[in-house]
């Protein structure tokens, strides 16, 4: 699919050449590669193609876009592994029927390749759920002008979203040869330090349509951020969560935000750092980050984002979301990077329900138009919303600063004002917030229920003489 991409994005530059009269701009292929194109092995005989995939094009790959690139990094330890020509033939023909100008058939195509061999890693990442992804992108609904990054990108799954977001909103920008530009090579960055999810996440951004993302090897946590301080608009990520790293393995920057171990502290010191003042994020982090007060390092990650920057909403999610790898509890934090506080009200929202089953098989509880953030939550009726809460959600956030504001904490939603999160400890914990309701309970008399006592002690007495007599 990958090499196939490369074809047809090498015929539109070539279709454009032809119209303008110019030569094609940055041409992937040379006159020496021509021959490694899908267009023309593919004619070839099988025995010849499996020969010239083999010996060709995947030693091209390696050293596409020259040292340095991004494919130049992923591809270098990419294999081809097909030994017959039969089977490569089988595989180019199914291929070559896909419609690799449907964005959503390449799309669906693609994540069901990553279904297949996403699991667990030793490090705690996790395949985040498409829904979830959708749902933080349509949160922070990113812009054109954007400098979008995820420091644990995994197989990119937050900005693919992000740049169908971007495309799908901003149709007539995305025709402007300067924006189109920043959209294919500066727009979108990505780290892992995983070389197959780094392969796997430069060619899901082609294979949508980003032509040169900044995905690349980084070490987030361990590695300075000098470079990269202060340099993005917008964070989206689910970073991995595996414990705790040594202090000597852990970059000095990040311990000068807050002096920890907890890799989930870390990440958010991370993501302050890479913010640019005025910067948003959406991530995902565990439970324990509201809460945990195992050790100051907690308190004081909250304290930082309440005042010293702009925490903008905690959004609860169920236990089960990440299931089958993994059933802890997380919930998304949402924040702007200000330097200067700016907390005012905390927005708390309570997903009790995703539109899928809880359990590992996590099955969907509704029909497929019913799924997902942007079905619209007048079309669910209450039995809808209580199996699918996102656009109920979706619809709540963007009110949070009007109706929002005046919800009552026994509601799904509400805010929180900053004085109450200080007097709680910073404790970002929404049911140290949220109001139960209580049925209430018709209290009787005292004299009345005294009387009922004396009436029973009665009957137990009468109880007794019936039972001695009978014995007797």
């Amino acid at each position: 699919m990958f090499i196939r991409r490369l074809d047809i994005l090498e015929q539109a530059k070539e279709n454009r050449a032809n119209r303008t009269g110019r030569l094609a701009e940055n041409p992937i292929y040379s006159d020496d590669t021509q021959v490694l194109r899908w267009s023309v092995f593919i004619n070839e005989s099988p025995e010849n193609m499996l020969t010239r995939v083999r010996d060709g094009v995947f030693p091209w790959l390696r050293a596409l876009g020259g040292e340095g690139s991004t494919y130049a990094h992923h591809m270098k330890d990419a294999r081809f592994t097909i030994e017959t020509s039969n089977l490569l033939t089988k595989a180019v023909d199914m291929i070559n029927g896909i419609d690799m100008g449907d964005k959503d058939t390449k799309g669906d195509l693609y994540e069901y390749m990553l279904s297949k061999i996403a699991t667990a890693g030793q490090n705690g990442q996790f395949r985040t759920p498409r829904h979830i992804i959708q749902l933080m992108v349509e949160m922070m609904a990113p812009q054109p002008g954007d400098e979008i990054c995820d420091p644990a990108c995994g197989t990119a799954g937050f900005l693919v979203a992000a740049a169908e977001y971007v495309e799908q909103t901003h149709r007539e920008e995305m025709f402007e040869p300067a924006q189109r530009q920043h959209f294919n090579e500066s727009m979108f960055h990505g780290f892992d330090f995983d070389s197959t999810m780094l392969r796997i996440g430069s060619m899901n951004m082609l294979l949508h349509s980003v032509e040169n993302p900044d995905i690349r090897y980084r070490d987030s946590l361990a590695q300075n951020v000098a470079g990269e301080a202060d340099r993005y608009s917008l964070i989206l990520a689910n970073p991995p969560f595996a414990g705790s790293l040594d202090h000597d393995a852990t970059a000095a920057d990040l311990q000068k935000v807050v002096k920890t171990k907890q890799t989930e502290l870390l990440f958010l010191a991370l993501f302050l750092r890479l913010l640019k003042p005025g910067g948003r994020a959406a991530v995902i982090v565990p439970g324990g980050v509201l809460f945990d007060s195992s050790s100051n390092a907690y308190k004081d990650m909250r304290k930082l984002l309440v005042e010293g920057h702009k925490l903008d909403a905690v959004i609860s999610l169920p236990g089960g979301v990440f299931k089958p790898y993994a059933g802890v509890s997380t919930a998304i934090l949402v924040f702007t990077k200000t330097n200067s506080g700016g907390t005012d009200n905390v927005w708390f929202y309570e997903v009790t329900a995703d539109g899928w089953s809880l359990d590992n098989k996590r099955s969907p509880l509704l029909d497929e138009d019913k799924l997902g953030p942007l079905v619209s939550a007048d079309s669910l009726n209450e039995e809808g919303h209580g199996k699918n809460n996102l656009p109920d959600l979706l619809s709540r956030w963007r009110r949070r600063n009007g109706s929002e504001l005046t919800r009552a904490r026994t509601e799904q939603s509400f805010c929180v004002p900053k004085a109450d999160i200080v007097a709680q400890g910073y404790n970002l914990s929404l049911n140290r917030y949220k109001q139960v309701i209580h049925d209430e309970i018709e209290h009787r008399v005292p004299g009345e229920i005294m009387g009922e006592l004396e009436r029973i002690e009665d009957d137990i007495q009468l109880g007794l003489s019936e039972l001695k007599r009978v014995l007797a």
